[in-house]
């Protein structure tokens, strides 16, 4: 069953309708979940500027990982974002699932991110 990107643009819109709403200008961590990668950005939306990038395409983590569409993987990401938005001096964000469920690779983000030091 194939999800149709009219209904995932829909479902996108409604999430980011509901962070701009709580963000009290915080900035936003974003998710993107390939087949076969993950990446994560943390966005100041008031500048519209990327404070933090992190994804499973970067050579240090391409070496150490076997796949980079595993829930291993995504952890690592969110590890690497966490070090990377704390060494940007962001602190607090709110997290941008888009149109994917928080579950599988998503949460695994999530929680590598928050133990890394992310607060949201």
């Amino acid at each position: 069953m194939a999800i149709s990107a009219k209904g995932a643009d829909r479902r996108k819109a409604r999430v980011r309708k509901a962070l701009k709403a709580r963000a009290f200008g915080r900035p936003r961590l974003s998710v993107f979940r390939s087949d076969k990668n993950i990446y994560a950005q943390i966005i100041d939306d008031s500048t519209g500027r990327t404070l933090a990038a992190a994804s499973t395409l970067e050579k240090d983590l391409r070496g150490s990982l076997k796949n980079g569409g595993t829930a291993e993987a995504a952890s690592a990401v969110g590890k690497l974002i966490a070090e990377r938005g704390t060494k940007a001096g962001v602190g607090e964000v709110v997290f941008d699932r888009g149109s994917y469920l928080y579950h599988g690779r998503v949460k695994a983000l999530a929680d590598a991110a928050r133990e890394g030091g992310l607060q949201f």
